[in-house]
């Protein structure tokens, strides 16, 4: 019953925002703030300078965002008195890298104060961090506008790690993304670290017959179950995404068809025609990856339902 309702609370959610994105365009701050694209682009590059991890960061946060309310920078609000906020919610415990926002929002406004929101900072920071990771450039659709609400509880509907292709497809369905979105979308995992408790359940008993899951290639899940052992004490234990963790590439793929994918969700990918097709393609050409995962991110950043441009991206004006 409780996921039916949180069922419903999600579509819910998704169908007052979904007819948001036809007011974005490409040139909508060409003569109100020109240059707020390179700050924050700038503000990327300085935060890289001391934390390689932050394009990865950048890139999770902002698909952790569009998954709730649409792209809102409703994940970005701190929690206030009673209400626990997006950030604070199981899923985004371990979300970092807001203090960049917050950078690049402090240079954007002295550059043309009350203009830019924060959902549109993040979405180009988004962006930004594929970039100056290796991967493609695209235009971002501009004129997002920033939500006022942001609660913890509705944070259970982003798709998890542990998740099958069912239920991958009815999360990215609800928010109007296909399967070859979830499939172009997932090639993100190639940037990036998880903590031992995404992958967990793959490698210690795992179910009745197998105490690591069969489909894991043997020698790669020994490697896991050394680093994160069955009582693991150790707080930010975790593996890289894929070797190549700063490098956006289309190694992620690769890797699934050989059996050496952290999660169930990646795992699942493998488990349809449709999907499992998507795979091969995307492994054995990076063009077609990248082609496919610039559609799909101008796609998903298109959905916005906020109100108000934000001044400070922590707090509702």
């Amino acid at each position: 019953m409780a996921a039916i309702v949180a069922l419903l609370g999600s579509l819910l959610i998704f169908s007052s925002v979904s007819s948001f994105g036809d007011a974005l365009s490409s040139n909508y701050y060409d003569k109100t703030c020109p240059q707020a694209e390179s700050a924050v682009t700038n503000a990327i590059k300085n935060a890289m300078k001391s934390d390689k991890t932050v394009p990865a960061a950048l890139l999770r946060m902002h698909f952790h965002d569009c998954f709730i309310r649409g792209c809102d920078g409703s994940v970005l609000l701190n929690s206030v008195g009673k209400n626990t906020a997006e950030k604070d919610g199981p899923p985004n415990v371990s979300l970092h890298a807001f203090y960049v926002i917050d950078d690049a929002k402090k240079d954007v406004e002295a550059l043309c104060p009350g203009v830019v929101s924060c959902a549109d900072i993040l979405a180009f920071a988004a962006r930004d961090a594929v970039v100056l990771s290796g991967g493609p450039y695209w235009e971002v659709p501009k004129g997002r506008k920033d939500g006022r609400v942001s609660k913890a509880s509705e944070t259970r509907s982003l798709p998890a790690p542990t998740f099958n292709m069912s239920q991958l497809q009815q999360s990215f369905s609800q928010r109007g993304l296909s399967m070859e979105d979830l499939v172009a979308l997932s090639g993100g995992h190639t940037l990036g670290f998880s903590h031992c408790s995404s992958f967990q359940s793959r490698i210690h008993n795992f179910d009745a017959t197998h105490d690591v899951d069969p489909t894991m290639r043997p020698a790669f899940a020994a490697r896991l179950k050394n680093i994160c052992p069955i009582h693991n004490k150790v707080k930010n234990a975790g593996a890289n995404m894929d070797p190549s963790a700063t490098t956006f590439d289309n190694t992620y793929y690769k890797l699934l068809i050989q059996g050496n994918s952290l999660f169930s969700s990646d795992q699942a990918l493998l488990s349809t025609s449709k999907t499992k097709g998507l795979v091969y393609k995307f492994a054995t050409s990076k063009e077609a990856f990248t082609d496919a995962f610039v559609k799909s991110m101008i796609k998903m950043s298109s959905i916005n339902g906020g109100q108000e441009v934000r001044l400070d991206c922590r707090v509702v004006n």
